[in-house]
């Protein structure tokens, strides 16, 4: 304890990667939705299956994170992000130049694949392998940095677009990544092979899992599904708010009320980060899991009521941005560093294949059954995974139950 105590996070590390975070998010996720009606009108395509062809490449993206997960470990993340975004300025630049559709579609592909080895996953596991011991706080910290990437690039992205075509946008992007965020990765790369020879043979880095082996299988499971439907959740309403707001009969105030989710998401992260030190990891997973729900039904209960409708996006985005905390701080603090990367990435790849589906799945519920009980379909998907992670504690609770009887049987 008291070496974690001693140990300061990584400050320039995390200041860095908090930087290549805002432009990997805003240039290869956030500034899609901005783009994507220009996009449309030059391959001649609707709106819808521009969408859907981000979601083909989200799901295609998400089936490589495990091998991605693999090579973070085996090869160190500062090494995988360096090549990450090469290939991400790359991709831009081959989606800027595409001639039709099918090369549109290839290039979003290798788009949305770059990003899984720029993004939080691998950032995370960046973070776990420069010190271990205080990966958690470290991984705080660069969320609420990283928070900031829609607010800073919906506007960039809508200013440059009112200048210049979307081609010239991704070609600015793509010199971003390629400019700043490949030289940071590269320093950081080093910076971790430094530090590992510099610490070579001490035993006090690693992480070690609070679960022992007989349990961490179904907990990993338990895990994954709280994570994959949390996911599911997020995307479908993230995707949906404002149609939602509206059909709830809210109008334009729909809009305005939307814009409080992303605040509310950095204000979650700044609460954990100053009060939230003396509660465990599976806690906060707990907390953030219950939050989702909890919005949901604030939603239904009040709708049309513009404070209710509020208070679900505030509360919403509270669970949101604290859920994207735990997804990288509770797999350390359950299984440990030793072989993070590929956890991550096995976690990624179910979280992508399930959150890829959900807005199409919501916008089917919303026309065949209505938006209030396609809300309360939400909520019920939300409140199983708040099961999950009681569960996970539950396991933790009777194993240590269990050790205590024998204990006490032994003596």
């Amino acid at each position: 304890m008291s070496t974690t105590l001693a140990e300061k996070p990584p400050v320039a590390a995390i200041l860095a990667l908090g930087l290549t975070q805002i432009i990997g998010y805003g240039s290869l996720y956030y500034s899609f939705s901005i783009l994507a009606p220009a996009m449309a009108r030059d391959l001649n395509w609707s709106s819808e299956w521009i969408f859907g062809a981000l979601s083909a490449a989200l799901l295609i993206g998400g089936l490589a994170a495990p091998t991605m997960g693999k090579w973070i470990d085996r090869f160190g993340a500062g090494r995988v992000m360096t090549c990450g975004s090469a290939i991400a300025a790359a991709a831009l630049v081959a989606c800027a130049f595409s001639s039709g559709k099918v090369a549109f579609v290839a290039a979003l592909i290798a788009i949305e694949t770059a990003s899984n080895l720029v993004q939080y996953g691998a950032a995370f596991a960046l973070l776990v392998q420069i010190k271990p011991k205080v990966a958690q706080r470290s991984i705080t910290y660069l969320t609420l940095i990283a928070g900031f990437a829609s607010t800073i690039f919906w506007p960039i992205t809508s200013a440059l677009h009112a200048h210049m075509s979307w081609q010239a946008v991704y070609l600015i992007f793509a010199a971003l990544n390629l400019l700043v965020c490949l030289p940071i990765h590269a320093w950081l790369s080093r910076s971790v092979s430094e530090t590992r020879k510099r610490d070579k043979g001490e035993t006090v880095k690693h992480v070690e899992p609070s679960l022992p082996p007989s349990v961490r299988t179904p907990a990993f499971i338990l895990m994954v599904m709280g994570f994959a439907l949390e996911s599911f959740v997020n995307a479908a309403l993230l995707v949906h708010m404002v149609p939602v707001l509206s059909g709830l009969g809210l109008g334009a105030m729909a809009v305005m009320v939307g814009t409080l989710f992303g605040p509310s998401q950095v204000l979650s992260r700044f609460t954990n980060m100053v009060f939230g030190g003396g509660l465990s990891q599976l806690t906060l997973a707990l907390i953030s899991a219950v939050l989702l729900p909890a919005a949901l039904a604030i939603l239904i209960v009040t709708a049309p009521s513009v404070p209710g409708a509020v208070a679900f996006a505030v509360v919403f985005g509270l669970g949101s941005g604290l859920s994207s905390i735990v997804q990288g701080t509770l797999p350390l603090a359950l299984f440990g560093s030793e072989g993070y990367g590929q956890r991550q990435g096995q976690v990624l790849a179910i979280r992508l294949v399930i959150s890829s589906a959900a807005p199409f799945v919501l916008a089917f519920l919303m026309e065949n059954i209505g938006v209030l009980w396609s809300l309360t379909v939400a909520a019920v998907i939300g409140a199983i995974a708040v099961v999950a992670f009681i569960a996970i504690g539950r396991l933790a609770h009777l194993l240590d139950r269990s050790r205590h009887i024998l204990g006490r049987a032994e003596t």
